[in-house]
C-alpha cells in the first residue's frame, strides 16, 4: 500500500478557478469561455510563469481547475497578461450578458497544511510540491500539522 504525504516545505497558493454552463443551448455563447482554459494552462508551463501544478474537474455543466501556484504575485501578474487578458475580454464582450455561462475563482494563501493519499498517482499539493513517505510520526493528521510551524513569507 502507498502512502505519502506532500512534502511541506513552503508556502502555496491555491486558485479553483471554473465555469457553469447555464444554458445548454447557446453553444455559441459558451463553448469560448470553455476553449479558452487549455490554452491558458498550457501557456502557463511553457512561459514558467509560477503555475506549480493543476488538476481538472469536469461535470454535467461544469469545468473546476484546482491550480497550485508558487505566489499569490505569480498568479496576479498572469492574470493581467497574456492569453488571460484576452480570454477576460472576449468574456466581457460576449458571454457575461448573455448568462449562458457563469464563471468563478477564490484564491487561497496557505502556510500550512496536512495531505495524505493511499494508493493514488501523484496528484494535487504532492504534484505541486512534491511528495514523502508517511513516517511513524506523522500517522495523524494534527500531527502532520503540528509538524510545519507556519512560516510566512510575506510581511
Amino acid at each position: 500500500m502507498k502512502r505519502v504525504i506532500a512534502t511541506p516545505n513552503e508556502d502555496i497558493v491555491v486558485f479553483i478557478i471554473g465555469l457553469r454552463i447555464n444554458r445548454l443551448r447557446s453553444v455559441r455563447k459558451w463553448w469560448p469561455t470553455v476553449q479558452a482554459m487549455t490554452p491558458m494552462i498550457e501557456e502557463c508551463y511553457e512561459q514558467q510563469v509560477g503555475l506549480l501544478s493543476h488538476e481538472m474537474l469536469v461535470g454535467w455543466r461544469s469545468v473546476t481547475l484546482i491550480q497550485y501556484w508558487r505566489s499569490s504575485d505569480a498568479l496576479i501578474a498572469y492574470s493581467h497578461g497574456n492569453r488571460h487578458l484576452t480570454a477576460w475580454k472576449k468574456f466581457n464582450q460576449s458571454s457575461r450578458a448573455s448568462n449562458a455561462v457563469g464563471i468563478f475563482h477564490e484564491t487561497f494563501e496557505i502556510s500550512n497544511y496536512e495531505t495524505m493519499y493511499v494508493n493514488l498517482p501523484t496528484r494535487g499539493l504532492a504534484k505541486a510540491v512534491g511528495e514523502s513517505a508517511i513516517q511513524k510520526h506523522q500517522e495523524q493528521a494534527k500531527d502532520r500539522l503540528a509538524e510545519r510551524k507556519p512560516v510566512s513569507t510575506r510581511e
